[in-house]
């Protein structure tokens, strides 16, 4: 990757700024500024966000907020109310007081003398997902957004629950946030004040991932801050861009056509990352894009952006199933327009044990009643590009589910979109789930997974109002698949892979079901898009390049592994990860030589499980998070844990905080939540 040192505009660093709110609370920043901005004002561009500015994300923000000032934008990088060094408590995700304090912060930052008037929003994660929240409100001046790997539904596509099912990332992302959320600002910005400002945190702290799981169905909790409440809402352009690899995937389809403002889609091989840097690749030129999206918006540049295809995305070839792809082979393919109205429906019966272009006739049944370790090979929610987080051959998982293969391909197949299983079907048990695979199956047998999707049985007449499933009374259900982009090879078997449980992507239902699904009368139906000349016209993409950023000197290195274990005394596998929980690149703990601090955060997660026994069901989260320099040592351990019985969900947290080698705070939190049809 490049590394620009040579700029068109010089360059000022001011490491600290206080944007004050209309509540007296001062917001911290730091902010990069063309040289001459004060007597030639330019547009600025907001990424807010709670991963502290000071020293968490540092290293990632150097390299791309340089980059914006270096072509003439004033860069702001803001720490939400409550973390970093802002003041403050933080009480949740997106809440209304987040977005006024946004509002707040756009109105002060265009009243500033380096400033035109004109602002643009952007960010990766929590900074995507508040920059469409925000483009909502329609702040005077915000004229354009560009949102990476972020959500327009929290209740359908966040880390929280998927398809009416809670995700096990609700407990990984909630227990990260919690000890994020315990971090002391730095004395050397808070000044005298910080150790006051530390306690206040941690004295409102609360335990995240139980905050979520209370919420099980689709509320007002999660309709707030879902922009898909009101697309219309949203006037100013957006730019969304994700990964097949994200768990956020499904929401730049829907912006695309839910919107009515000026939009582009985007969407790569790539994890939950940037990609200029995501792996698989290929990476592009990121940056350069985004300035090419700035231009046009915020200084009224014709860079030709808005003159191509509103979607364009990566269409994936098959490759063997590998604990590591650097690369994921494929090309870029565009959309004018979205929904397409060149994508066309091919359907495929769920014969019995095949995939049928026409109905099996009687209609007929199989059953399935899943072990519990079904999942184990099907990686992460979320990846973020280290190795052992995608899925791999399938096989195991298969052989563990219902399984409808078509005969092999006579030709190439290609799809966009979104699959979608028409299930008819029967169970034992008055809550249960279907996940469902779409798998490729090469002539060797070996099995990818291409797209997946899950749904609560309960929830099959949607997610605001689930009802209890009557045992033996069939029902029809759709399932629709996370999108995606592929080309099945001429050769290759269609598979679908139908199984009652998820394990460790999904906490599992109270008790093992039987799911009997009616063969003849449920459907697959495959998004099949048909060649188009115009792909082969498209502009390449610029290769990547970045800003400069300071290297952090390693002071530990940590050892990452991902691991799965079986007990056979007690016949319980074990999940297990650990690895760096901060942007340090590898490093256990880091000084950042700049501030004179080293910084560290790991994590550890443990999903344990008997295959026969849901409600052996249990998960651990371990953080250990460092914050040191001369005279001053802080060190933040967390312990969350997780189990279940039929009727309630328990989750436990012990929290321990030092200061110099003393321990200064405790608090162990136990907290019982009822199921409520999960």
């Amino acid at each position: 990757m490049r590394i620009v040192e040579d700029f068109p505009e010089a360059i000022r660093v001011i490491e600290n700024l206080w944007i004050p709110m209309r509540d007296g609370i001062r917001l911290a920043a730091r902010v990069w500024l063309p040289e001459g901005a004060e007597q030639t004002p330019v547009p600025a561009i907001l990424e807010y966000m709670p991963y502290r500015k000071r020293d968490f994300t540092r290293l990632r923000d150097e390299p791309l907020h340089h980059y914006f000032a270096g072509h003439g934008y004033a860069s702001i990088r803001l720490d939400l109310r409550g973390t970093g060094d802002s003041e403050g408590v933080v009480l949740d995700e997106y809440l209304a007081q987040e977005q006024d304090d946004a509002v707040d912060a756009i109105a002060w930052i265009r009243e500033q003398p380096w400033c035109d008037g004109g602002v643009g929003m952007m960010g990766l994660s929590w900074g995507g997902f508040n920059a469409l929240q925000v483009a909502a409100r329609r702040p005077a001046g915000l004229r354009a957004i560009l949102t990476l790997c972020s959500t327009d539904d929290r209740y359908a596509d966040d880390a929280h629950y998927k398809g009416g099912c809670l995700l096990n990332e609700n407990l990984t992302w909630g227990s990260s946030f919690f000890s994020l959320a315990a971090w002391p600002p730095d004395p050397a910005i808070a000044g005298a004040d910080w150790r006051a400002i530390w306690q206040q945190r941690l004295d409102h702290l609360r335990l995240f991932p139980a905050v979520w799981m209370r919420h099980p169905h689709r509320d007002d909790y999660w309709r707030h801050g879902s922009v898909c409440e009101d697309y219309a809402a949203i006037e100013c352009a957006v730019y969304a861009v994700g990964g097949w690899s994200d768990g956020y995937v499904n929401a730049i389809p829907r912006l695309m056509a839910g919107l009515t403002c000026p939009r582009k889609g985007l969407i790569g091989p790539w994890p939950h990352a940037f990609p200029h840097a995501a792996v698989p690749g290929p990476r592009i030129g990121m940056f350069q894009e985004a300035v090419r999206w700035w231009d046009h918006w915020l200084k009224d540049a014709e860079t030709g952006i808005m003159d191509e295809p509103m979607l364009r995305v990566w269409l994936e070839e098959w490759v063997r199933p590998s604990p590591h792809l650097a690369y994921r082979p494929g090309r870029w393919v565009a959309e004018a327009q979205w929904p397409s109205r060149r994508i066309r429906p091919r359907r495929w019966h769920l014969n019995v044990g095949a995939l049928g272009e026409a109905p099996d006739t009687p209609e007929d049944a199989v059953r399935v009643r899943s072990p519990q370790t079904t999942g184990l090979k099907g990686g992460e929610f979320y990846g973020y590009g280290a190795e052992g987080e995608g899925p791999l051959d399938q096989r195991e998982d298969d052989g563990k589910s219902l399984v409808f293969d078509s005969d092999p391909l006579s030709q190439r197949l290609e799809i966009l979109g979104s699959p979608e299983v028409n299930l008819a079907f029967t169970v034992d048990r008055p809550v249960a789930m279907a996940v469902v695979r779409l798998n490729d199956v090469a002539p060797d047998g070996t099995s990818a997974r291409v797209t997946y999707g899950a749904l609560n049985l309960c929830h099959r007449e949607g997610h605001a109002n689930p009802r209890p499933l009557q045992p033996g009374t069939r029902y029809r259900v759709r399932i629709p698949l996370n999108d995606i982009a592929y080309a099945f090879p001429a050769g290759h078997t269609v598979r679908i892979s139908i199984s009652t449980a998820y394990w460790p992507l999904i906490w599992p239902s109270p008790e093992s079901v039987a799911l009997t699904v009616h063969t003849g009368a449920s459907t697959l139906t495959l998004p099949e898009r048909p060649p188009d000349p115009a792909d082969e016209a498209l502009p390449p993409f610029a290769p990547p390049e970045r800003g400069p950023g300071a290297e952090p000197t390693a002071l530990e290195w940590v050892d990452p592994h991902r691991t799965v274990a079986q007990d056979l005394t007690t016949n319980e596998t074990i999940y297990t990860t650990f690895g760096d929980a901060a942007d340090l690149e590898g490093a256990a703990l880091a000084r950042l030589e700049e501030i004179d601090l080293a910084v560290g955060h790991t994590i550890r997660r443990s999903f344990r499980i008997n295959e026969s026994d849901p409600l052996s069901a249990q998960a651990l989260i371990e953080l250990d998070a460092r914050l040191h320099r001369t005279g001053w040592d802080v060190r933040i351990e967390c312990q969350t844990r997780m189990s279940a019985t039929v009727e309630h969900f328990r989750v436990s947290a012990e929290l321990e905080v030092f200061e110099n080698g003393e321990r200064i705070f405790h608090r162990h939190y136990d907290e019982w939540i009822p199921r409520q049809l999960l």
